[in-house]
């Protein structure tokens, strides 16, 4: 095992938090999530992010802490959704060490961990993998994260805790996203190598038409533009609540525009899904209090807006002609690339393996794909893409809770948000593993905590 200068940090960083409040707690865990390029420590060969180290010591925190031990164990109760989701990560674990076993041979895989496979067709025989083990690691990490926010935000002050970390993690996205740009033109890039440590291909200095392809702390565009949807989901909503509306309508803004700039599909491609969340989140809060006055604008301009920018761009040809350029480079002619090609070509092998198997699939952390779909329905089989839907269901389709109130606007911001990362995880997704903030944004948009303005409602 190596420690990490960044990992010495995040340790000494958790060290302090066992001596302050549990909040604080909280939304350092949060923020530690956004360094998706970096290891804390190296356990062999495998990378732990800090967010990962810090889970941790936030485990260490709630467990010590009576009630907070008990609302964990209620988070599991079978009547909330971490029950659902439990079930798919044991599920998951089962399938993991059992069905490359079982089934060894049955069926022709893109192994994760590894290419494994190129744009000949050549794939390998189904077996054990060493992403079984990890896979099965991140899921439970990803279900102890999910139980500990749950149980932290169901007090007042923790679910407030829980706000302010996300808040954190979406300064930090767009911090590092400027920093990525600012180091790439000044030629003083080395700078970020603290946090783009990790033993992953990083492509951190990749260009596309003569645009840096904006990665801030994480390993490639896709998985950049990908938080960043996430973050405009929850922003965007919380300023339509208005909830520190210049805060949050900044860092919805500046999402929407690194996400434009950062030269990935999955951005693009994922833009039209969030604007339309956040224009029907508008549409059902237009009119519904003085809170409401930023939905009701949204809702007025945003098509004047849309028709505007369409016409400007009509009218002076060569602005035409560049946006056509970009988003044919960045999105249309993205499948016949080698990258297109190849994660096409997972994500037919997948299905295939699917069928070979019956439905019940190749088991957790087994096989690269290119969707969330895929990795679920060729991974976890009809059994565990059923638990997953439980568990979705049981996040968000449920009322937020009372009109107006601060626990309602805040929910629905972190479903929108969940809503924002599947629909870029539909598109890159190489596992079922969809990392720790969709986990945090879950747990909040299925927290139920007693809120004054609730109480007195």
């Amino acid at each position: 095992m190596s420690i990490e200068p960044i990992g010495a940090i995040t340790l000494v960083l958790g060290l302090l938090c066992l001596f302050l409040d549990y909040r604080v707690t909280l939304v350092a865990l949060v923020f530690t999530t956004v360094f998706g390029a970096a290891a804390a420590l190296f356990l062999g060969a495998a990378n732990i992010p800090p967010g990962h180290v810090f889970l941790g010591v936030a485990m260490i925190v709630t467990l010590t802490r009576r009630r907070a031990a008990a609302a964990f164990l209620r988070a599991l109760h079978p009547d909330r959704p971490g029950f659902w989701l439990a079930c798919m990560v044991v599920y998951g674990i089962a399938t993991a060490f059992l069905y490359p076993r079982v089934m060894a041979g049955l069926t022709q895989i893109v192994p994760l961990g590894s290419s494994g496979f190129d744009n000949t067709g050549s794939t390998v025989p189904l077996g054990p993998v060493s992403s079984n083990f990890t896979q099965s690691v991140y899921m439970v990490a990803n279900l102890m994260c999910f139980a500990l926010v749950a149980a932290l935000a169901s007090s007042a002050d923790g679910f407030r805790a829980a706000l302010a970390g996300v808040i954190a993690y979406a300064l930090g996205n767009t911090v590092f996203a400027v920093l990525d740009l600012a180091t790439y033109v000044t030629g003083t890039s080395a700078l970020m190598d603290f946090m783009r440590n990790a033993r992953y291909a990083l492509h951190t200095d990749t260009e596309i038409s003569g645009l840096k392809r904006i990665v801030g702390a994480f390993t490639e565009a896709s998985s950049f533009a990908r938080s960043s949807l996430g973050v405009l989901g929850v922003t965007g909503t919380l300023w339509l609540c208005g909830y520190r509306p210049r805060l949050t309508g900044f860092l919805a803004l500046a999402s929407f525009g690194l996400i434009v700039l950062s030269t990935s599909s999955t951005g693009l491609a994922g833009i039209p899904v969030a604007v339309g969340l956040l224009y029907l989140t508008a549409l059902w809060r237009c009119g519904t209090s003085a809170r409401a006055f930023n939905s009701t604008v949204l809702v007025l301009s945003l098509p004047f807006l849309t028709a505007f920018v369409v016409l400007a761009a009509l009218l002076h040809p060569q602005t035409s002609a560049m946006i056509q350029t970009y988003v044919d480079t960045v999105v249309l002619s993205k499948m016949q690339t080698d990258s297109g090609v190849e994660r096409s070509s997972w994500n037919a092998v997948a299905m295939a393996n699917f069928l070979d198997t019956g439905g019940l699939g190749v088991g957790l952390g087994t096989i690269r794909t290119s969707s969330l779909a895929t990795a679920l329905l060729a991974g976890g089989g009809l059994i565990g893409t059923l638990l997953y839907a439980v568990f979705f269901g049981a996040a968000f389709l449920v009322n937020p809770g009372p009109k107006g109130s601060l626990a309602r606007d805040v929910r629905t911001a972190a479903r929108n948000g969940c809503l924002c990362l599947v629909a870029g995880d539909l598109l890159i997704s190489s596992t079922i593993d969809q990392g720790l903030f969709f986990y945090v944004l879950a747990a909040i948009a299925s927290a139920r905590p007693a809120l004054p303005e609730e109480a007195t409602a």
